[in-house]
């Protein structure tokens, strides 16, 4: 979950791709790629819950539709805190693992019908009302490829910026 002594104001994805542009075009090949991703949230009582999504960019934002009042849902409606991770993950996918941190941001109204068209456009079927269609608003992300006996790593943090480096495994 994003670190809550960082809270910073919420970043869309536009805003999130013009500050960091080269991890944000490799998040948005992921979620074009594959959209399927996994999201975590807090339970009610604060234990963790991971879930499958689809994730989609609609406008300016990262967004992700659920079933009306699903576990998930009612989490982030309780508590917006949220990561997404993105799948396969592990040592052995040669692309890497993706995560995404921040909040969950409920949207209404002409913002789901944009979702809906691109949903549509993808998939030729769209979600009917009621469901759920939360954006997400970023305050960190970060990107991990294992190679040559080590792995690459880029973290962006919005109250820090871009950082890149090579670890050694074992370091």
């Amino acid at each position: 979950m994003s670190d809550p002594a960082h809270i910073v104001d919420d970043m869309r994805w536009s805003d999130f791709a013009s500050g960091c542009p080269k991890l944000a075009g490799l998040a948005q090949e992921w979620i074009i790629g594959r959209h399927i991703m996994l999201l975590g949230t807090l339970r009610a009582d604060g234990s963790p819950r991971i879930s499958a999504v689809e994730c989609d960019l609609v406008e300016h934002d990262l967004c992700t539709g659920m079933i009306w009042r699903s576990a998930k849902a009612v989490d982030l409606l309780r508590d917006a805190r949220m990561t997404v991770h993105s799948l396969p993950p592990g040592k052995d996918n040669p692309d890497g693992d993706l995560k995404l941190y921040g909040r969950a941001i409920a949207v209404e109204g002409e913002h789901k019908r944009g979702y809906e068209r691109e949903i549509f456009a993808r998939l030729q079927w769209a979600p009917t009302e009621p469901y759920h269609l939360f954006a997400l608003d970023l305050d960190a992300a970060g990107f991990v490829r294992f190679r040559d006996g080590g792995r690459d790593v880029w973290r962006w943090r919005a109250w820090e910026g871009m950082r890149t480096y090579f670890r050694p495994d074992g370091a």
